[in-house]
């Protein structure tokens, strides 16, 4: 029943693309959320952790090889990173637990992504991060490890652009 949520959400949003309407940004509570700490395996086979990214701006974009949204906003996610990692960003992006793994890494690699690339196969980060369930789910975290926005839908890039530069001059 959750996957057919999941599509029906998946559907509306992709309505709303096109008729032009960006994501949904659903800001966190006035008092900023903790992320959550989660450890995870990358494609390459690396193991880390979300505690390791502390005193880096950090965007965790969950997302599905089949979310035609998604597809659409990648080149735009790593433009973002190229232009920001220098100064202290990083970003992850974590595969739904219903992808196939190799549709993952396929498309990581023929898009030559250039952030790190997570497969959730057990669903345990997207659990972690308030049950996710519809792509993209996309979470902005400051310096100090706290959930400072959360879209859902694909970002507002100039907005997004704008959040990450006001958080990368924050001590």
């Amino acid at each position: 029943m959750s996957r057919i949520r999941s599509v029906v959400a998946a559907s509306s949003l992709a309505l709303w693309a096109a008729a032009g309407v960006s994501g949904v940004m659903l800001t966190a509570c006035s008092r900023p959320q903790q992320a959550p700490a989660v450890d995870y395996t990358l494609l390459d086979g690396q193991r880390a952790s979300l505690a390791s990214l502390r005193g880096r701006v950090v965007l965790v974009n969950f997302w599905a090889t089949d979310c035609a949204p998604c597809v659409q906003e990648m080149p735009r996610l790593a433009a973002t990173w190229r232009a920001y990692s220098p100064r202290g960003f990083e970003m992850l992006a974590v595969s739904m637990s219903y992808d196939p793994p190799f549709a993952v890494a396929n498309f990581a690699e023929s898009r030559k992504l250039p952030f790190g690339v997570a497969i959730d196969n057990t669903g345990d980060i997207a659990h972690r991060f308030g049950d996710v369930k519809m792509t993209p789910t996309t979470v902005l975290i400051n310096k100090r490890g706290e959930i400072v926005a959360r879209w859902l839908g694909s970002p507002d890039f100039e907005a997004l652009k704008r959040q990450i530069e006001r958080l990368l001059a924050e001590a």
